[in-house]
């Protein structure tokens, strides 16, 4: 391989390897997406609690007062049974206790149940904050993970990139100029190895006669097929 042909392999490499960067590093921010999403639907799910709480409290406290006018309803009711005079004012006074007694049990039954959700209601939320507290000291931790990894791709990928630029510095211009015209629509793989007699680019097969011609030479060639640059591989070589 000549020392063109041997720049531009490496030049490849240096491409290639700071178009990978870019997916890891993505790779680890998405580690934490997960996490932190699950922080976010324990924090909404722990307002809601807090809102339905919060809301039965103000039931209760209506049905508190409800009962309070309904023992005071029964009071009045049971001063006006020593002032009836008919049968008739006596009845409409028993119906109208009769209703109250329900209403109040009722009432009664409504705050037991209210209390019941209240109860419930709480020991989800004291649930739902600590599985909050672990996810976020579990986030903090991965966070300090997830930021040392991203902090050592990108350190690599600065030094790829400054060994890239010393490379390019060396190179011959008009070789470099070829490589750059093939990169703009191979991208990262503007120069391929062939194996087993095809080009690792397009994986087409090379006819005989142009492999021939590629196993002796020592210069840049090209894929017949797709035109990126090819070199030999190691078991080609």
């Amino acid at each position: 391989m000549n020392k063109h042909l041997e720049q531009l392999v490496k030049l490849s490499n240096f491409d290639r390897e700071i178009v990978n960067f870019e997916p890891q590093i993505k790779n680890e921010q998405e580690k934490l997406k997960a996490f932190t999403q699950t922080v976010v639907e324990l924090s909404e799910q722990k307002e809601k609690l807090y809102q339905t709480i919060d809301d039965t409290k103000n039931k209760r406290i209506k049905n508190d007062l409800h009962l309070k006018e309904l023992a005071d309803k029964l009071d009045d009711v049971a001063s006006k049974h020593k002032l009836a005079k008919t049968e008739k004012e006596v009845k409409a006074l028993q119906l109208e206790e009769e209703i109250a007694k329900e209403q109040i049990s009722f009432a009664n039954e409504e705050i037991a149940r209210l209390d019941n959700m209240i109860e419930s209601k709480t020991e989800e939320l004291n649930s739902v904050q600590e599985q909050l507290v672990e996810e976020e000291d579990t986030i903090k931790e991965l966070k300090d993970t997830i930021d040392k990894n991203i902090a050592d791709l990108e350190a690599t990928r600065n030094n790829v990139y400054e060994n890239k630029a010393t490379l390019v510095g060396s190179v011959d211009p008009k070789v470099l100029t070829f490589y750059e015209k093939i990169k703009r629509w191979a991208k990262e793989t503007a120069v391929v190895p062939v194996k087993k007699q095809a080009c690792y680019g397009c994986h087409m097969k090379l006819n005989d006669r142009f492999y021939g011609e590629f196993i002796i030479s020592d210069e840049i060639m090209t894929c017949p097929h797709c035109g990126r640059i090819i070199y030999k591989s190691d078991e080609e070589a």
